[in-house]
């Protein structure tokens, strides 16, 4: 009998040393020959049963082929966390947060949606942007560190406004809000675009920028065309603009286009008497075809124009409208849409 118990004792008490010998926790459920066989506890990770997956840590990628004591760094599988940043150092220094698949995949460290990136922070990469190595910008002593620059303009190119001498930015008091003057999806600061608050196009383009700006501010300037071109309203004679007593608004005629030419009146149909529209639409040429004196665009003439127009056809189509006279300004009195 005290043989019996000393043998039970020994089970009981080998029993529970094979249970403490498992090397990953008491509480691992996994079957050993899930990973290992009975050759040898070696394992080849492309034998393994188990699935990974089930963990709430699917092995993609890299990850696929990293041996398990690359992440376990014991054998209790469990003391590990699925974190990126549980197994990788944070080479940023937590300057651009700890979610590292927001930049990365599990392919490589490699960072292909940079443009992306930056616009979800709120600056994208536009024009001469877009070119830049990140170090440009961010400019860390260590190149890895993303701290977050500002969002103006000036927080980088302060030293370019300070340093800018055509024009001087500074002594002319210019706004360091760039945008107002420079186009951001331009390569260069004097692009295609730049001044685009006022385009440069056709006939301002190419003009030295004293030409319009004749006081050193370059602020004391007016929109207006007729703030520089006066001159040219009061010299015009092919029509004379004072005698006609045409608008100071040139747009109101004129393009950009060098030269003045083409010019159209859009607002004579309104004003005055329709010729882009109606029965006169494409019947005309140029203005002197019924202004005939270009240098008085007041006076215009309505019997000159029409093929019949000879006075005793006219008064025997208006024998029944008294008064009747065969000039242009009573034409327009009783026409004044053109129509018949």
């Amino acid at each position: 009998m005290y043989r019996l118990s000393r043998i039970l004792i020994f089970l009981l008490s080998l029993s529970g040393m094979l249970s403490a010998q498992n090397p990953h926790g008491d509480d691992f459920q996994i079957n050993c020959s899930d990973c290992h066989n009975s050759g040898s506890w070696q394992v080849a990770i492309e034998s393994i049963k188990f699935d990974h997956a089930s963990t709430g840590f699917e092995l993609e990628g890299r990850h696929a082929s990293v041996q398990c004591m690359d992440c376990h760094q014991d054998l209790e599988f469990r003391q590990v966390g699925n974190q990126c940043i549980d197994c990788h150092e944070d080479v940023h220094q937590m300057s651009v947060g700890n979610d590292c698949q927001r930049c990365h995949d599990n392919e490589s460290w490699l960072v292909f949606d940079i443009p992306e990136l930056h616009e979800q922070n709120g600056f994208p990469l536009q024009g001469a942007h877009i070119t830049l190595a990140c170090v440009d910008c961010h400019d860390n002593t260590n190149n890895l560190v993303w701290e977050r620059q500002g969002q103006e303009c000036v927080d980088c190119h302060r030293e370019d406004y300070m340093q800018t001498n055509d024009p001087n930015h500074l002594e002319s008091g210019f706004s360091i809000n760039c945008v107002e003057c420079h186009e951001p999806l331009s390569q260069v600061w004097g692009g295609d675009n730049f001044h685009y608050f006022f385009p440069l196009t056709l006939g301002h383009n190419g003009l030295d920028c004293m030409e319009c700006h004749v006081s050193p501010t370059y602020d004391q300037i007016s929109r207006v065309c007729s703030t520089c071109h006066m001159e040219d309203y009061q010299n015009a004679q092919n029509p004379n603009h004072l005698v006609s007593g045409f608008p100071h608004d040139c747009a109101l005629c004129h393009s950009t286009a060098p030269g003045w030419s083409p010019a159209s009146f859009n607002n004579h149909d309104e004003q005055y008497f329709p010729i882009y529209s109606g029965n006169h639409r494409g019947e005309w040429n140029s203005c002197t075809d019924c202004h005939l004196n270009p240098s008085n665009f007041n006076v215009f003439s309505c019997i000159d124009c029409h093929e019949h127009s000879n006075e005793s056809e006219m008064r025997d189509e208006h024998d029944d409208v008294g008064g009747f006279r065969f000039e242009s300004n009573a034409c327009y009195n009783c026409h004044p849409d053109g129509r018949e």
